[in-house]
């Protein structure tokens, strides 16, 4: 399999967030869009043929899911991530973000404490305020430009009375794939204070070369873990939300279950379960041809910034195509930074500030795109730097 992922395909007009939502966002459409967190990639061909199929029959009526769906992911994580997920222990959502909305909500109670690690995702917080918890926050430790987990900050946040811990594995928006030791150390604060950890695993396919992704759920059977897993962001449909949650305890699943059930909402839909079966099936050639691919644009890309955007740092990414620039040398406030972007270097980024606090000062890129894309972007920015 030979895919051209340097072919630019033309996103406009198809209702498309990244491009379509450009102006709303930043206010003109005279940007490089490298922001939400999609990729300007087709999906495998594998993934299409199986909607053209789908849509061939013509009824699209309520939808169950296939025995093959369920052996499509089960086969995929056993062989991709060493992995064996029972098929009890699997239940079907939409995608990630209510997912997480309905985990909080079934496996808490209001006021009750829920610790995130910024810099993060920020559905996290809004998942946590919007259903009434008490946000706690262990903000991840900069140290000679590497993120690492501050365990004794942890430590005391869970001896606070917290219910839950929500894990980014492998973390957006810094890139880190947390290695056993750190996942180990988490653990054994959560069997000290019996909190329940949600694992948000969603970038977990997306991994560089030199490093290695290990699900949170291998490591104990002795901690309530559940399991945020997707193919959307590693196959680049993220729009067709399906998702799964992933647990070895029944109640829990049963009591998600049921929050979902109370919001009337399926995640069944021909269209999504069509390509999530797909993906898993017949997608490893591709993510293959893939991580190749961006792994030479973030070389170019950090080879880029440390011979011409000198204000600029790069955190070396481990995983994800997000890539996570320290501006904080620009010496600019967060508005003027992001402004600096959108009307000087016409390249339209996630603020970092968005990312809570501790993402002040820094702006995070997609490199999913053709990688003249984002070379050329990079050059828009050296060149803004220079006037």
């Amino acid at each position: 399999m030979t895919i051209d992922f340097d072919l630019i395909v033309d996103r406009t007009g198809s209702s498309s967030v990244k491009y379509d939502v450009c102006k709303a966002y930043f206010g003109t459409d005279d940007v490089t869009p490298l922001w939400i967190a999609d990729m300007d990639f087709s999906a495998p061909e594998a993934v299409t043929q199986a909607l053209i199929e789908r849509a061939q029959h013509p009824i699209y009526g309520y939808t169950a899911y296939p025995n093959s769906l369920f052996n499509a992911m089960q086969d995929w994580f056993k062989h991709r991530h060493n992995w064996s997920i029972d098929r009890q222990s699997i239940l079907m959502c939409p995608g990630v973000v209510p997912s997480m909305h309905a985990a909080i909500e079934a496996l808490s109670q209001p006021g009750d404490g829920v610790i995130i690690q910024p810099p993060i995702y920020p559905p996290f917080v809004t998942a946590v305020t919007e259903t009434g918890r008490k946000l706690v926050e262990n903000p991840l430790k900069l140290e000679q430009g590497v993120y690492t987990i501050d365990f004794d900050h942890l430590e005391q946040s869970a001896a606070s009375g917290t219910k839950l811990l929500i894990l980014c594995s492998p973390h957006n928006p810094v890139g880190r794939v947390w290695q056993q030791q750190e996942l180990e150390c988490i653990l054994d604060i959560a069997r000290r204070y019996q909190l329940t950890i949600i694992s948000d695993e969603i970038h977990a396919d997306l991994i560089y070369p030199d490093q290695r992704h290990i699900p949170l759920a291998t490591l104990a059977d002795d901690v309530a873990i559940v399991t945020a897993v997707s193919p959307s962001k590693t196959f680049n449909i993220a729009g067709l939300g399906l998702s799964c949650l992933v647990s070895n305890d029944r109640q829990q699943l049963r009591a998600i279950s049921k929050v979902f059930d109370s919001w009337h909402i399926s995640a069944s839909n021909p269209f999504s379960i069509a390509a999530f079966e797909a993906a898993y099936r017949d997608g490893a050639a591709w993510l293959d041809e893939l991580m190749g691919y961006v792994d030479e644009t973030r070389r170019q890309v950090s080879e880029f910034v440390e011979n011409n955007l000198k204000p600029i740092k790069l955190i070396a990414s481990q995983g994800t195509y997000l890539l996570w620039l320290d501006c904080r040398e620009m010496a600019m406030s967060d508005d003027e930074l992001n402004s600096f972007f959108i009307a000087q270097a016409k390249v339209g980024m996630n603020p970092g500030i968005s990312f809570g606090q501790v993402g002040s000062g820094f702006m995070r890129m997609n490199i999913a795109a053709p990688r003249k894309t984002i070379l050329d972007a990079c050059q828009q920015i050296a060149q803004a730097l220079m006037k």
